[in-house]
C-alpha cells in the first residue's frame, strides 16, 4: 500500500467551555468510504483507492471538540484493492488493512490537532516527550 494523496476536506475546532478541570479527552477515527477510483494516472496495474475519514477528538464534558475529516489516495495491488473493497461491501476492514490506515490517519490528523489545540489553549490530547531532571543527581 503506498499513499498517493493525503487532504483534509474540514478541519473544525470549538471550544465550548473556559473552565477545563477534570476533563477526559477521548478519539474516534471513523472510515465512512472506500471507493476505486478509475484514473489514468497510474502506468502499472495497481489500482486506486479512495478512503474517506473522519477524526474527532471530544474533550468531555462539553469542553471542546475537534473534527478533522478528509480522504487519502492508496495504491494498491489489484489483489489486495479487490479484497478491500469486497470487505468494506459489509462495512468490514481486515487489520492488514486497517492497522496501516489508522497509524496514516493518526499521524497526519495529530499534528494538525496539535496546533489547533495549541492555537485555542487546551491541552494537548496526547502526551508529548518532556525532559526532567536525571534522578540520584
Amino acid at each position: 500500500m503506498r499513499v498517493m494523496g493525503f487532504n483534509f476536506d474540514k478541519i473544525s475546532i470549538e471550544r465550548f467551555l473556559d473552565n477545563i478541570v477534570d476533563m477526559k479527552i477521548s478519539t474516534n477515527i471513523d472510515v465512512s468510504d472506500i471507493t476505486k477510483l478509475d484514473s489514468g494516472i497510474l502506468k502499472t496495474k495497481e489500482e486506486l483507492l479512495s478512503v474517506k475519514f473522519n477524526y474527532t477528538i471530544d474533550y468531555q464534558d462539553n469542553i471542546a471538540k475537534i473534527e478533522l475529516t478528509g480522504r487519502i489516495l492508496l495504491v494498491l495491488e489489484p489483489k489486495q484493492a479487490k479484497e478491500v473493497l469486497k470487505q468494506w461491501n459489509d462495512k468490514k476492514i481486515s487489520d492488514e488493512f486497517r492497522i496501516p490506515l489508522f497509524n496514516l490517519i493518526f499521524r497526519k490528523a495529530n499534528i494538525k490537532a496539535i496546533q489547533l489545540e495549541d492555537e485555542m489553549n487546551l491541552p494537548i490530547h496526547i502526551p508529548l516527550p518532556k525532559i526532567g531532571k536525571p534522578q540520584g543527581q
